[in-house]
């Protein structure tokens, strides 16, 4: 017969951080990266920046540390992240160096392809022929666009 463990009363199977429901039984560090936005460095540097160890169970943490970490993950930067960890430097219209989370993120990445797309920079005009942007091969790959497979013929025989 299994076992069952018991919890402790203040355990909690969902947290919330930066407006993502968490989930209480992985660790804070693997469970940090359900946000988008947030990988596994950021992650980690959050967890230190907090005071937290980063291998507690998220539901095991007060509402003191959560709170804590919750104003890491959403301002990393007031926090004391250093700018190399931070995914939007020398933003194009500020030229403020921020993290975005979330929406954010998403939102910003699209209004980048938008105007790389109205100014027709070379970049702006692969994404919108739906062809790859960083200056990869395309006879083999990125076929999805472009029909079949391309195919080697056998010889006939003789």
């Amino acid at each position: 017969m299994a076992e069952e463990k018991k919890q402790d009363p203040g355990f909690k199977h969902i947290v919330r951080i930066a407006n993502v429901d968490l989930p209480g039984q992985k660790p804070i560090r693997v469970a940090l990266k359900k946000i988008k936005g947030v990988g596994f460095s950021l992650a980690h540097m959050a967890c230190i920046l907090a005071g937290i160890d980063k291998t507690a169970k998220t539901g095991e943490l007060n509402d003191a540390a959560i709170s804590r970490l919750d104003g890491v993950v959403k301002d990393p930067v007031k926090s004391g992240v250093p700018t190399w960890a931070l995914n939007r430097r020398k933003d194009y219209e500020s030229g403020d160096d921020t993290h975005l989370t979330m929406g954010n993120l998403d939102f910003t990445k699209d209004n980048d392809i938008k105007r790389l797309k109205k100014i027709k920079a070379y970049r702006g005009v692969r994404h919108s022929l739906n062809r790859p942007v960083r200056g990869q091969k395309t006879r083999s790959n990125f076929r999805k666009s472009k029909g079949k497979v391309v195919g080697v013929k056998k010889k006939g025989k003789k």
